[in-house]
């Protein structure tokens, strides 16, 4: 590479690296700052909360959050894995948004609180990792 070529690429780098400095990072969010947060749509909505997220140690990466999402008080709410990059930090909000309504939730496939679904099955995450529009990373 010649020396301004690579000195272009440095500063490049290094102007990124700033920017990302600049804004809250995704990557210190730990478990109990996820958990429980809410989620909403990009109108505002309450959609729900995150119950848990979902890790896929092989890659290492999170794979997806558990969402409820109706009910009443917590009873009754349906469970939905929607694939993680299909939810957005919004520290304005303290919130995680997705481009939804309620009547896509209501849709989507989801689960009993009691009766997970089995998430090794490339089949059964493909097919939700297509209905939320998310690039499967298997």
């Amino acid at each position: 590479m010649e020396a301004a070529s690579l000195i272009a690429h440095f500063e490049e780098v290094s102007i990124m690296v700033e920017a990302r400095m600049a804004r809250q990072s995704p990557i210190v969010k730990t478990n109990k700052e996820v958990v429980g947060r809410k989620v909403i749509n990009r109108q505002g909505e309450n959609l729900g909360k995150v119950e848990e997220v979902m890790l896929d140690a092989i890659p290492g990466r999170v794979a997806y959050a558990v969402l409820s999402f109706g009910g009443f008080l917590g009873v009754g709410d349906k469970l939905f894995a929607v694939p993680w990059q299909a939810l957005d930090w919004n520290p304005e909000y303290d919130a995680f948004v997705i481009d939804a309504d309620k009547r896509f939730l209501e849709n989507a496939p989801g689960f009993d609180k009691n009766n997970w679904p089995d998430m090794s099955d490339t089949t059964l995450r493909t097919k939700i990792y297509s209905y939320y529009k998310a690039e499967p990373y298997w």
